[in-house]
């Protein structure tokens, strides 16, 4: 082999050496320029090499064949904070623990199943645990959960969500015609074949003029999280019409039998309902970064203000709840929400039998035509009629739409999980 030859050789295995060091041994600094080589080779010394920012000494050693030693040396001295693997290690570990605690926060609603159960156990074995978030705080806990709402919705979103029209339409009549029609029905049942009173049986006639409830919102992105900006909308537009539908259907199922005040209900709900929406909407639009500060800290403080909200109204109303009627009222009110998830369960199944998401569409519109704002029904239900009995099954239905969405919310995640198994 001739000279030349054994040169060219050794000058493409230098260059190899130098490359695996530059990229495998310092990957986190392979963008910066360490050795620099002149275009034409004549010799293989210290002449033909030229270290930026390094001393002759380093250049000689770097020619005497021991350049891989060299620079591993002088990139760790060079950099002694920057490239401390231990460093970065801490580094990495705090955005992990800082990931970890947005995401349980974030994470809080999947809880909601269990905060509600445990609600409710507390509050028929102690009472004075709740009693305490009297019927005052009614009225600003929903207009929080509201106002949850709205920061967590986006223009966008309700974009997306109207391309289904007709699911949206599907999930109004279920709200405001099949449920009224399921509640005029057990109304009806609890005076004539229970023989309750008049003011229990309308109290269930009003759970069922309400608007959709927010927590079907959580449902649906438990278990679709993909058609939960539908959830939204269909929510949004059931609460923003109950300003007039509610009174309407309030004083057509139960105007004869009790007095109902159509402009103070409007403008309770308007208080209540609408402008916390708003105020959502409107601070997510032209204040994202408070949003952004503040959005991870409300799933769990939704989560406690509906713990409240559903074990207040059992540890108020216990004696009602236990006495004989009360536990007709029960039968009648899990009766009425069954029914009303089962419908509209089996109704867009029918619907949209075709769509191919045919599965999600049910689930989602089987929550929100079975889950209200019994919250509201209990709000108006206080403020507007004397007697405190009308209050009673908006009370239970608090406890039981609950129970039973995230109770479908847990058998269904379950199944689909098994599906995907």
């Amino acid at each position: 082999m001739s000279l030349s030859s054994k040169f060219l050789l050794q000058q493409q295995q230098y260059n190899q050496d130098f490359k695996i060091l530059h990229q495998k041994s310092l990957p986190c600094f392979y963008q910066h320029t360490l050795v620099s080589f002149p275009k034409k080779w004549k010799c293989f010394h210290s002449s033909g090499v030229r270290l930026k920012g390094f001393s002759s000494t380093m250049q000689s050693t770097l020619a005497s064949g021991n350049s891989r030693l060299l620079i591993s040396r002088c990139i760790s001295k060079k950099f002694p904070d920057s490239l401390g693997p231990s460093d970065s290690e801490s580094l990495e570990n705090l955005k992990q623990k800082e990931n970890t605690f947005l995401t349980i926060l974030k994470g809080a609603n999947s809880f909601l199943p269990h905060v509600v159960l445990g609600s409710t156990i507390l509050a028929l074995i102690y009472p004075p645990s709740f009693t305490w978030f009297t019927n005052r705080y009614y009225a600003p806990a929903l207009g929080f959960l509201m106002f949850a709402v709205g920061v967590n919705s986006s223009e966008k979103d309700f974009l997306e969500a109207f391309k289904k029209p007709a699911a949206i339409f599907a999930g109004y009549i279920g709200q405001f015609a099949v449920k009224p029609l399921l509640g005029y029905l057990f109304g009806t049942l609890a005076m004539t074949v229970f023989d309750l009173p008049t003011s229990l049986a309308a109290g269930i006639m009003l759970t069922s003029c309400v608007s959709g409830a927010q927590l079907s919102n959580y449902a649906t992105f438990l278990t679709d999280p993909q058609m939960a900006p539908l959830s939204i909308v269909m929510t949004s537009l059931s609460t923003a019409t109950a300003v007039f539908v509610t009174p309407i259907l309030s004083l057509l199922l139960i105007g004869k039998k009790l007095p109902v005040d159509v402009k103070g209900m409007v403008s309770n709900i308007l208080q209540i309902v609408v402008a916390p929406v708003a105020g959502g909407l409107l601070m997510n639009r032209f204040f994202p970064q408070i949003c952004n500060a503040i959005r991870p800290l409300l799933p769990p403080l939704s989560v406690f203000v509906t713990a409240l909200c559903v074990g207040a109204p059992l540890a108020i109303n216990i004696e009602s709840l236990v006495s004989p009627s009360g536990m007709s009222v029960l039968l009648l009110v899990i009766a009425f929400h069954l029914s009303a998830f089962i419908l509209g369960y089996l109704l867009s199944g029918i619907a949209f039998h075709k769509a191919p998401d045919v599965k999600a569409l049910q689930r989602t519109l089987s929550y929100e035509t079975g889950m209200q704002s019994s919250l509201l029904a209990l709000a108006l239900a206080n403020k507007f009629f004397q007697d405190p009995l009308v209050g009673v099954p908006p009370a239970i239905s608090v406890v039981i739409m609950s129970l039973m969405g995230f109770s479908l919310v847990m058998l269904w995640a379950k199944k689909k999980e098994t599906v995907i198994g």
